[in-house]
């Protein structure tokens, strides 16, 4: 099974960033796809996740309404669409897969390798 996150980069204050997650090896449609990040010198904490159907999702309450999580079976990725970035946004994210429909962070099966996102302000 691999997870292959990609998409962050360095971008300015109140930009938008999409992120990628490109899976293999499972079968994806089953699986809640989720997002976390870590910024520097803090614990991994939760962004967004998605159902397997993409019905259902849930946000971290501090990127709400600026942050949208999507899935397309159809190519085994999921996408977090990220805008009004801000500097504290700033940390390694990382997609993740698991068979429950909301497991805890520490509960996810599969891990990606995580991708930088940088905000300058």
């Amino acid at each position: 099974v691999q997870l292959q996150a990609s998409g962050g980069g360095l971008v300015q204050a109140g930009g938008p960033l999409r992120l990628s997650c490109a899976t293999s090896g499972l079968t994806f449609r089953a699986y809640t796809m989720g997002w976390f990040r870590q910024a520097p010198g803090k614990e991994r904490e939760f962004v967004a996740f998605v159902s397997w159907s993409g019905g259902r999702t849930s946000y971290a309450d501090s990127v709400k309404g600026r942050f949208t999580i999507s899935r397309e079976n159809a190519k085994n990725t999921v996408y977090l669409q990220m805008s009004s970035l801000k500097p504290e946004d700033t940390a390694v994210y990382y997609c993740a897969a698991d068979l429950k429909l909301s497991p805890p962070m520490n509960e996810y099966q599969y891990w990606g390798q995580g991708t930088l996102v940088t905000v300058s302000s």
